[in-house]
């Protein structure tokens, strides 16, 4: 399971009044490594005049399933990138990039998504993750 849901906000979603504010209250804390990724790499991006933002760093296997569980699902991308107006882009099992918003329609975008790129970051240790 993704997010630790409590009764209450369950409440809510059945009667379709969750407000994004709970949404990602319930992200941060139920994926806590995914959620804290993104405020640091949106942090870094908002300090420099690069295109993007990125981590490289491969997380503990704890870590990378919190990622894997918060960018397999577009809901959970979704509030992440309104909440902190970036795009999301992912490669391989960690490498998380953000963007400004908007990006996809970039030169930078468009090449770190494309299937030369994810062939190009490529490696063993990565094989099963």
């Amino acid at each position: 399971m993704s997010l630790d849901v409590s009764p209450t906000l369950l409440a809510l979603a059945e009667r379709d009044e969750v407000a994004d504010a709970d949404f990602l209250a319930i992200v941060r804390t139920s994926l806590p490594y995914a959620y804290r990724l993104v405020n640091d790499l949106t942090a870094e991006l908002a300090l420099t005049e690069a295109e993007f933002a990125d981590n490289t760093v491969a997380p503990s296997e704890a870590e990378r399933a919190q990622l894997l569980r918060a960018l397999a699902s577009d809901s959970i991308r979704g509030a992440l990138e309104r909440h902190f107006s970036v795009k999301l882009a992912f490669q391989n099992c960690h490498r998380l990039a953000v963007f400004h918003p908007h990006a996809e329609h970039t030169a930078t975008y468009r090449e770190f998504t494309s299937p030369r790129a994810q062939l190009m970051n490529q490696s063993p240790e990565l094989r099963d993750c």
